[in-house]
């Protein structure tokens, strides 16, 4: 099950992607100017680091050979000049790309989120949310290397080293080719180091998103951890897990550790050969001991990118897999769209019309098989059944976040698959049995974003489903502090609260979604007596486990391996004696064991 949501994180793709590089690019166009900018100061950086050997060579050939105190003065505030400049725009060129690197990281984090709450709720049943989660957080951050540290600097670095060859030629090309003489070395060592890193970064990854996917199970699940006593087998696994990451990190230091001082001492090698071959050249006068020492700084100059540049090829990879996984998320569209010209309900009435209605979550095993009714304004319909019967599944078509294979269902005459989405959900609200708390505060959970909701409505609201009673326990009122996941509240207070939720938004429809199935019968009650004015004047659909709840609804629809097998009020379906009249008695005969016992 782990592998399943961590074997993505090993794919590390090509190291060099044109197509994902030019898409990567896309976003730039926005900070074309900044882009310019820094290309400039990367330019101007690289002609002052160049300029210091040159200065260093004139400092010795034209005024300490010659004791011209007053010239080696003049050279030496030149060259204090060009290392305060180069420091100057050094600082505004690594600014700059920063800024930029964020800049776009927004932009990308704000897109892959804005696409994620577009997606309909079968992309979620496939895709587990930790690894979404990394799309958005981890996959983004490796993208800030490649702005801020990767591309623009491989730029860098790549022109810095055609600089220093072209200089080294001008200066001599002689002692140059045999400084050359070495890069084949060099060229073989960077080689064997890339081969053993790309295997050591991809078990690296792998590593990661297992630990990863352990957390976040056995934290979610800490309570079932808990109750078998768990906490010393989950340890002892999270430990194995943990070492195998340690090792794998280990082995890329070691590479690391082994290719730098290589590189040193391949470029120390360059330098004997210079000073060996150099000297001859200064004892028959073809050359100066200033070109000797520029030559040489050159030489130490020309080594530098090359280790960089082989640093940035593990975060060219890392982009390059981690653009391809965020673009391959972005390219999901979602199933459930909205038309291009959908029709508008501007005053809607609550008439539901339900016609031959079949539906299934994978190809043909149908749910729903050819279910037929239709609901009146103002109507109160409950739906029973036992668990798979296809309650839950009729209310998610309701709301689009599945679409049904066969026949319609019209709000006020008007095909669902017609409306725009956001416009459908507008005239709806749902109460689960699941319900989720965000944290942040009381009057946050009841709005949910929405300014239009006043302070006196969201009162209004908890007032109505009697949740006023526990709000006095709250020091701050509405504006309380609720943690992650209600876990300061009851289950009955954040039942209470999701129907202020639902009823703070106004809904046209207000369906229940086996909602008061996990209060205790206090809270059942209080809930119910609010309900009772709450559907006054709004059509309302309830899912119920407990029958003794939906007694008094205009319409009772029992739903048997899918189908419509009975509909009519309580006393017509116990009159009937069939589905419901059987599920009835068995909850009473349960319900009366259950009182005997306590």
């Amino acid at each position: 099950m782990v592998a399943n949501n961590y074997h993505e994180e090993e794919a590390l793709g090509k190291v060099y992607d044109a197509r994902l590089m030019k898409r990567l690019l896309t976003y730039l166009r926005p900070y074309r100017v900044a882009v310019v900018s820094a290309a400039f100061m990367l330019l101007v950086v690289s002609l002052l680091q160049v300029a210091v050997p040159h200065l260093m060579k004139i400092a010795i050939d034209d005024y300490i050979g010659k004791n011209d105190l007053d010239g080696l003065t003049n050279i030496g505030l030149l060259f204090a000049a060009v290392l305060v400049a180069g420091a100057a725009v050094r600082y505004g060129q690594t600014y700059l790309t920063i800024w930029l690197g964020q800049k776009v990281l927004h932009d990308i984090r704000q897109q892959v989120f804005a696409h994620l709450q577009r997606m309909n709720l079968a992309f979620y049943d496939k895709n587990p949310v930790g690894r979404l989660v990394t799309r958005v957080t981890s996959d983004v951050n490796t993208l800030n290397e490649i702005f801020s540290s990767g591309v623009v600097a491989i730029i860098g670095d790549l022109f810095t080293l055609a600089l220093i060859v072209g200089v080294l030629l001008h200066y001599n090309w002689r002692l140059a080719l045999i400084t050359f003489t070495v890069v084949p070395l060099l060229v073989a060592v960077t080689f064997v180091f890339r081969a053993k890193v790309r295997n050591v970064y991809r078990e690296v990854r792998a590593r990661v998103a297992h630990i990863n996917a352990f957390l976040q199970e056995h934290v979610t699940g800490i309570k079932v951890v808990q109750l078998f006593n768990q906490e010393d087998s989950a340890f002892r696994k999270f430990d194995e897990i943990n070492l195998s990451l340690r090792a794998a990190h280990f082995r890329s230091i070691y590479y690391y550790a082994m290719f730098f001082p290589t590189v040193e001492i391949i470029s120390t090698l360059a330098i004997g050969l210079v000073l060996y071959f150099g000297g001859f050249r200064i004892e028959s006068g073809l050359m100066t001991f200033g070109e000797l020492v520029a030559f040489i700084t050159l030489v130490e100059m020309f080594y530098r990118p090359i280790r960089d540049l082989s640093e940035k090829y593990n975060i060219l990879q890392a982009s390059m897999a981690s653009s391809e996984r965020i673009f391959n998320l972005l390219d999901t569209s979602s199933t459930i769209v909205s038309p291009t010209s959908p029709c508008k309900l501007e005053h809607c009435t609550g008439r539901i019309e339900i016609e031959n209605l079949w539906f299934a979550y994978n190809n043909d095993d149908w749910v729903l098989k050819d279910v037929s009714f239709s609901v009146e304004p103002g109507q109160k319909i409950a739906i029973v059944g036992a668990t798979g019967a296809g309650k839950s599944s009729l209310i998610s078509l309701f709301y689009r976040f599945y679409d049904y294979q066969r026949g319609s269902i019209r709000l006020d005459g008007i095909e669902l698959k017609q409306m725009a989405i956001d416009s459908l959900r507008s005239h709806l609200a749902l109460v689960l049995q699941d319900v989720f708390i965000f944290s942040g505060d009381i009057a946050g959970n009841v709005r949910l974003r929405d300014d239009d909701i006043s302070d006196d409505q969201v009162r209004e609201a908890l007032h109505r489903v009697g949740f006023d009673r526990f709000l006095r326990r709250f020091e701050d009122d509405i504006g309380s502090e609720v943690r992650e996941r209600g876990a300061t509240m009851s289950t009955g207070q954040k039942q209470l609260l999701s129907f202020a939720r639902a009823l703070a938004h106004d809904p046209d429809i207000l369906m229940l979604d086996e909602a008061t199935s996990s209060v205790d019968t206090e809270t059942e009650t209080l809930i119910q007596s609010a309900l009772e004015r709450l559907f006054e004047g709004r059509t309302s659909i309830i899912v119920a486990h407990r029958l003794s709840t939906i007694e008094k609804a205009d319409r009772i629809l029992v739903l048997h391996h899918g189908e419509l097998r009975e509909s009519g009020t309580h006393r017509e379906l116990m009159r009937q004696q069939g589905i419901y009249h059987k599920l009835y008695r068995l909850q009473s005969r349960k319900q009366a064991v259950r009182i005997g016992k306590d």
